[in-house]
């Protein structure tokens, strides 16, 4: 599996979590993530990708810095480790 497919795999963590979370300024994130997922499925470009699942670990990380137990460490993790690479 490849770094992107791994990156691919990480966002779709994300918008799990986006999904549980249900917060409306979240919104927007999670459509475009949920978008970038679909389209670099359909032609493996991951540039969409990578934009949407930078903006969504921001938002992770701001969310769970005032919600600490709400948000799992390693969907955090998971989306810096294979956005680095």
């Amino acid at each position: 599996m490849t770094t992107t497919e791994k990156f691919r795999n990480a966002c779709e963590e994300a918008v799990k979590v986006f999904e549980k979370l249900n917060i409306n300024s979240q919104e927007e994130i999670k459509s475009k993530l949920e978008y970038c997922i679909g389209s670099y499925d359909y032609d493996k470009n991951p540039v969409g990708l990578y934009e949407s699942g930078q903006a969504a670990l921001k938002e992770l990380k701001k969310f769970k810095s005032k919600n600490p137990r709400k948000v799992n460490k390693k969907i955090i993790e998971n989306l810096e480790k294979n956005l680095v690479n």
